[in-house]
């Protein structure tokens, strides 16, 4: 009785693969072909999906937290991987400002925005708290920003300032507003001045659809200790991309109720931006301005980087000699509408048979010096202030050096005199005029010095510097001093050699 048998499920029989049989009836081989083709698609549509759910990298089913990463500030799932190079780069009209003002001191203030604001060309509103007083019959300044009066702060919780807690909702209430085509929320303080120019540099380097809180600390670490290191002061101005407002706009409210024992909007607003989870990305460019003093060191050796703002002008000196507060303000801004991408930047250049330095800060000063200086202390700000809160002499978030009182180890400071346009398209011209002596200051009168002391004007001669050097990775140009006739100093900034 014994018989071999093959084995059942053999491979490599074709028969084994046959799913009717010929012998069937028609209706019931029709009936298997229809049952089979269906389920071969249905198999083959499960592979489909499982290979895109597999190798997608967005995935296709989300759990609770991943739904909110992918969909937070209402962003479609895609936006953590596009670049936004197909949108169009970022320029003046996708950014809304709100500017923190008050009826009270409006008027007082209002000419530091209006030296960067201009009309039907920038966007926003300064936010009052209370409709300006129509019984006084003086129309609205046509060229301050328009205002909106805030909302009703009243119901929210506070310890020390309410009017911190009006100012930090800004944000909130500019998103409200609902301007088109808004990528970024920058706010600023009624004595913010803004170099909207260099501040659209900076921004442009960003996808705004992404999650950005964008500005900078202060210069005194006893501000910092106070408030918070990675929290962006908003006297200097703070930008908040529309991904981040989006969001931040939805939770506001009821975080600052949770905050209400900080002192400063910004605080406040640094708490919530936290929550969210994003922290602050850093531009050098945006001044809180937190010393007392004179400003000079701090200007004269600005870092390798687009000058984004100014605040606290009338709590400093005023940046040029002899002059008020906004009149340095508008010289400094004659400067900056000439070449906006260099304003402040340094450049520096040696004579080596006279064994002399120079630093020049595009726009605002020059330095010469009668020894040899090597470059890291050039960039290393000269210490002509004090600390905000205590008005000591630090520490500060930044190197400094002292100013001697020795006359032979003090540089010849030169201001700007003039600046227009070369007479070859793309050139700029700038005089620095050697600043007067005090009367009751000492001169040197070491014999190498006088060379450097007969020295009474320095013209600098300067390609115009272009925003999108900006995206490149920053390194300060370099000078070379041409020569020195009938007590002028002619100066050439060109790009280092490498």
């Amino acid at each position: 009785m014994s018989q071999d048998r093959e084995p059942c499920c053999s491979p490599f029989k074709a028969r084994d693969f046959i799913v009717f049989s010929i012998e069937k009836p028609p209706s019931d081989v029709l009936f298997r072909v229809i049952r089979n083709t269906t389920l071969i698609i249905l198999i083959a549509s499960f592979s489909l999906v499982l290979y895109s759910a597999v190798t997608s990298s967005t995935p296709w089913f989300l759990f609770p937290n991943d739904a909110a990463r992918h969909s937070a500030g209402g962003l479609p799932a895609t936006a953590d991987y596009v670049s936004g190079d197909n949108i169009g780069e970022t320029n003046i009209s996708h950014i809304q400002f709100g500017v923190a003002g008050s009826v009270t001191t409006w008027n007082e203030r209002r000419h530091y925005s209006e030296l960067w604001w201009e009309p039907n060309v920038t966007r926003g509103y300064v936010w009052l708290d209370g409709k300006p007083d129509a019984a006084a019959s003086v129309p609205w300044p046509k060229n301050s920003p328009p205002y909106r009066v805030s909302e009703d702060w009243s119901r929210f919780k506070y310890s020390s300032s309410q009017a911190a807690v009006r100012i930090a909702r800004i944000v909130s209430e500019s998103f409200r507003v609902g301007l088109p085509n808004v990528r970024w929320f920058v706010m600023g303080d009624d004595d913010t001045v803004f170099f909207t120019d260099n501040l659209v540099s900076v921004l442009a380097k960003y996808d705004h659809r992404q999650m950005y809180y964008i500005g900078a600390n202060s210069e005194s670490v006893e501000q910092d200790v106070i408030h918070a290191y990675g929290m962006a002061f908003g006297g200097g101005g703070f930008a908040v991309s529309y991904g981040l407002a989006e969001k931040l706009a939805a939770i506001l409210d009821g975080c600052l109720d949770r905050y209400f024992r900080f002192y400063g909007s910004d605080q406040r607003i640094w708490a919530c931006v936290s929550e969210i989870g994003v922290s602050l990305t850093t531009e050098r460019g945006f001044h809180q301005t937190d010393i007392r003093g004179d400003p000079y060191g701090l200007l004269a050796a600005h870092p390798v980087a687009p000058l984004v703002s100014l605040h606290h002008i009338d709590a400093v000196s005023p940046i040029f000699p002899r002059q008020t507060h906004l009149g340095s303000l508008k010289s400094l801004f004659q400067a900056y509408r000439v070449d906006l991408a260099r304003i402040l930047q340094q450049s520096f250049c040696y004579d080596r048979r006279r064994n002399w330095s120079i630093s020049v800060s595009w726009g605002y000063t020059a330095q010469l010096y009668s020894w040899v200086v090597p470059a890291h202390m050039l960039e290393t700000p000269l210490q002509t202030f004090k600390t905000w809160r205590s008005q000591s002499q630090g520490p500060f978030t930044f190197n400094t050096r002292p100013v001697t009182s020795d006359p032979c180890e003090q540089p010849v400071i030169y201001f700007l005199d003039e600046v227009r346009e070369g007479a070859k398209g793309g050139e700029t011209m700038s005089s620095y005029r050697r600043r007067a002596q005090a009367q009751s200051g000492k001169a040197c009168e070491r014999p190498d010095y006088a060379p450097i002391m007969a020295v009474q004007r320095i013209k600098v001669s300067a390609l115009k510097m272009s925003p999108h050097d900006w995206k490149k990775g920053p390194r300060r140009q370099c000078c070379e001093m041409v020569k020195l006739k009938d007590s002028t100093l002619q100066v050439k900034i060109r790009s280092c050699i490498p």
